[in-house]
């Protein structure tokens, strides 16, 4: 036996079905499809949750929650990660820079998760008293933009 000599399995490989090919072709004038209906037509597909004109599931559910429109996104960064950081003073713009942050939604928010143990200067738009307090226990200084509280 050599590679010449090689076959797939009978019945593994099906002939391509020639489909709206005319009266001869075996699949007649409706190429297969049938008479009326709404898979006859050219162009047919259903829609996501299609359940045969049953109520379809996502419809038959209660609807719950709700969704604030008017919430506000913060750039959120840890002063634990502003350590690892070279520089000594850090705002939004920077930390796009560095690639700290991806996009500045509504404003720069730090939080007090990890340690510091160098002095620093933040300016953002809000900062939590815990960060606040960590940063200036080491001399450094918070200043807020805007309307920043905590």
């Amino acid at each position: 036996m050599n590679l010449s000599q090689l076959r797939p399995p009978a019945g593994q490989k099906k002939e391509q079905r020639r489909v709206g090919r005319g009266m001869g072709s075996g699949r007649q004038k409706t190429s297969g499809r049938g008479h009326k209906g709404s898979r006859s037509i050219s162009g047919y597909s259903k829609m996501r949750g299609f359940e045969g004109g049953q109520m379809p599931l996502h419809r038959r559910l209660p609807k719950r929650g709700f969704t604030n429109i008017f919430k506000k996104h913060y750039a959120i960064v840890n002063i634990g990660l502003l350590e690892k950081l070279d520089g000594d003073t850090f705002d939004a713009a920077k930390l796009l820079e560095l690639g700290v942050i991806k996009k500045l939604e509504d404003g720069l928010k730090i939080l007090g998760s990890g340690e510091l143990t160098r002095k620093i200067v933040v300016k953002a738009n809000f900062i939590s008293a815990s960060a606040q307090r960590k940063i200036e226990a080491l001399g450094g200084a918070v200043e807020l933009i805007g309307a920043g509280s905590r």
